[in-house]
């Protein structure tokens, strides 16, 4: 079956980047979201904007959903005229969000007993590497669905993992979330070292990143805090949710975790003091804060940019 009708819903800041992928090669793209102002974009470059999720499923053989909260996905696909209402066994349904394993599991049993097909495929790498279309996907699901897959998510995204059955893509996803979370927060706390020690903080950086400490967050996120923009497209609610995930889905092995719930901490306080909308980077802010220093140095840009290629996406064998 060859798929050129494609549904996308939800277009923040990572899905709008996703979707225009879609439009680059070619796709004919039917988007949905809650604000018609955040499609104007997409809709300039070719995509069609329909008014309902009823349309969206109509017009189109998949149906991609890129959403903030698993509350959004739930609601995209339970509530009356939602995508449940009108799926029928010849689509499929590829959930691109961050969201809870049960509740992927759960939607998806819900949607294949209307026939249809699911994949979960929730992206990670930075709203740079979505916007120049190199962003590595994880999928979850049936072999032969993520072969159907396979040729769209190729043009989203380069490295492309397939991780078994549903679950385990968005369990992979929290718990590569929750890893560069702790970076955040240590780097933070080094780049501090370093500042009131007297190290230069882009010799700092530079050392940093060819030693053993370096690590993809410090190559990236480290750039924006040193700038004093902390623009990484992520905002604090949305790691709130992430952190809150990875420590919903220890509790549930029964996993004393100890650095899990002193990352919730952490965050929620920093969600509390600078707004739900502020920058998951601006989590530093609190030690700065409390040390009275700024973490800046010259030559960093308020924006991250990916300077490769776009590239046709690979599956990466495990």
């Amino acid at each position: 079956m060859i798929d050129k009708n494609i549904g996308f819903i939800g277009l923040g800041n990572v899905g709008s980047k996703l979707a225009n992928s879609l439009l680059l090669a070619k796709y004919n793209l039917f988007i949905h979201d809650i604000d018609k102002n955040v499609g104007k974009k997409l809709i300039k470059k070719g995509a069609i904007w329909n008014n309902s999720i009823r349309e969206i499923i109509y017009n189109s053989s998949i149906i991609i959903t890129c959403l903030p909260s698993p509350k959004s996905v739930r609601d995209v696909i339970e509530k009356k005229n939602g995508i449940l209402t009108f799926i029928t066994k010849d689509h499929l349904w590829i959930e691109m969000s961050t969201t809870d394993e049960h509740e992927m599991i759960r939607l998806s049993k819900l949607i294949e007993k209307k026939g249809a097909n699911v994949l979960e495929a929730p992206v990670t790498g930075g709203q740079h590497k979505a916007e120049s279309g190199n962003i590595s996907i994880f999928a979850g699901g049936k072999r032969k669905i993520f072969n159907r897959a396979l040729p769209i998510l190729s043009k989203i995204g380069f490295r492309i993992l397939y991780c078994g059955k549903i679950g385990n893509a968005s369990t992979l996803k929290v718990v590569t979330n929750f890893l560069a979370s702790v970076n955040l927060l240590s780097l933070g706390e080094a780049l501090m070292v370093c500042k009131k020690y007297g190290v230069k903080l882009n010799t700092a950086f530079q050392g940093i990143k060819i030693s053993s400490g370096n690590s993809f967050v410090h190559e990236t996120e480290s750039q924006v805090i040193l700038n004093g923009s902390y623009d990484i497209g992520f905002t604090m609610d949305l790691v709130c949710k992430d952190v809150n995930l990875f420590e919903k889905t220890s509790k549930k092995m029964r996993i004393p975790t100890e650095i899990s719930p002193l990352l919730v901490r952490v965050f929620k306080h920093g969600k509390k003091k600078y707004g739900n909308k502020s920058f998951s980077t601006s989590i530093v802010k609190i030690l700065e804060d409390k040390c009275g220093i700024s973490l800046r140095a010259k030559g960093f840009p308020s924006k991250l940019k990916d300077l490769e290629k776009r590239k046709n996406g690979i599956e990466i064998k495990s």
